[in-house]
């Protein structure tokens, strides 16, 4: 991506700040908010910044970017600034990994039972669990993130 000192080129896409500032500020503050240490109390955005590794001015840009996409819920000063985070979103959990996601809960699915058709005991129970792997991964990801939603969110279809 052609940049020249900080300056992204006109016409050209900025650039990400998502991998970059944004999540790992996302991942600091999850960390903070959800250790039990100081029983869910506010977090001073200064605390955020050691936790996440970035400087200040990028902390500060991070939790506007949060805050504007509804991940983090802050409290300003009179004069608008971010002084502290008092709570995450459900979504701001599951993409800093407190929350399970569907795609992970399936992957981890695959592999418990390749794992169990593997170490299993006797020749038996290996064939079971090798042809319900073999069926998980013949359902094939898609379909498999449609399941555990349904398990994760405790909906599951009624046969029809």
């Amino acid at each position: 991506m052609p940049e020249t000192g900080g300056v992204s080129t006109p016409g050209q896409p900025l650039p990400d700040v998502w991998f970059t500032r944004d999540l790992p500020v996302l991942r600091a503050i999850a960390r903070l908010v959800d250790e039990p240490k100081h029983g869910g109390a506010p977090y001073l955005l200064g605390s955020v910044v050691p936790a996440s590794g970035l400087p200040k001015a990028e902390v500060i840009a991070a939790a506007k970017a949060l805050a504007s996409a509804g991940y983090i819920e802050p409290l300003t000063n009179h004069a608008g600034d971010i002084v502290r985070i008092t709570a995450i979103s459900g979504e701001a959990r599951r993409l800093a990994g407190l929350w399970p996601t569907p795609q992970g809960e399936w992957d981890r699915l695959v592999e418990q039972l390749t794992a169990r058709a593997e170490n299993a005991p006797t020749d038996v129970e290996r064939a079971r669990w090798r042809a319900f792997a073999d069926a998980a991964v013949a359902v094939g990801p898609d379909d498999g993130a449609l399941l555990m939603s349904a398990l994760i969110g405790g909906y599951v279809p009624r046969a029809r």
